[in-house]
């Protein structure tokens, strides 16, 4: 009697070993998965790229964006503290030629993706889908800051009539020069 006991014990802990091992191996192949990002990156305007690359902390953060392109989700995990931690300097070292409140809006999103991406890495068991949609969402995020950062530079509307009035006025100055001699 204690030998059946003993054997069907044993078998059931095969068992189990067995859909532990299973699961470990699916969770594994989880986190080697390669992040897929389907956007492209946005391009900053001349304008608002020649601030960007006297701004070390976004030329940091561009990079780190690249590097989530060709990442798997242990690489991200790896890597999410820093992240974190670079989006916040991006944050913080903000220049005051792109001050404005959308892009500290968008700056602060950024941020925030980045410490949940870095939170979510470091649990106890890490769901490999939340932190690749974490890092997806934060590229995105990075896009819209990039976005909001070239919309400094738009020419309002005002500002193209008044080039166009300027423009007219060229023109016609140019004509009536032309016609005198």
């Amino acid at each position: 009697m204690l030998f059946i006991f003993l054997a069907s014990f044993v078998c059931c802990k095969t068992e189990k070993d067995a859909e532990k091992s299973a699961e470990d191996a699916i969770d594994t192949t989880a986190f080697e998965a390669r992040i897929t990002i389907n956007e492209n990156d946005l391009a900053l305007q001349p304008e608002a790229r020649e601030y960007a690359l006297g701004w070390v902390e976004f030329i940091t953060a561009q990079n780190e964006m690249e590097k989530l392109k060709n990442s798997t989700v242990n690489d991200v995990m790896n890597n999410a503290g820093a992240i974190s931690q670079i989006m916040g300097s991006l944050k913080t070292s903000i220049p005051d030629s792109l001050k404005s409140v959308p892009v500290e809006a968008r700056l602060n999103v950024v941020d925030t993706k980045a410490r949940l991406l870095n939170q979510y890495s470091a649990k106890q068991e890490p769901d490999a889908e939340v932190i690749m949609t974490t890092a997806r969402e934060l590229h995105t995020e990075f896009n819209n800051l990039k976005l909001q950062m070239n919309e400094i530079f738009l020419k309002s509307l005002e500002d193209f009539e008044k080039e166009l009035d300027e423009f007219e006025q060229n023109e016609k100055e140019q004509d009536s020069a032309t016609g005198n001699f």
